[in-house]
């Protein structure tokens, strides 16, 4: 499986999830950083991490029960 962090946009969520699972990134607290680019920074590495250390099974995607 090639999972893939990506950018959701759905009824009630926009942002960053994983391709193939439930799993999205839900940062804690504000933005740490002097600057601007240094909060982005730590943003951006703190997704990256958490996505990478996420375990797809432990986020089922919900299954559709049309019927």
């Amino acid at each position: 499986m090639q999972r893939e962090l990506v950018w959701l946009n759905k009824q009630r969520f926009q942002g960053w999830g994983c391709s193939e699972c439930a799993w999205v990134f839900n940062p804690s607290g504000a933005p740490i950083g002097e600057s601007l680019n240094e909060m982005k920074e730590n943003y951006e590495r703190r997704r990256d991490k958490d996505f990478a250390t996420h375990v797809c099974t432990e986020h089922p995607r919900a299954k559709n029960t049309i019927g």
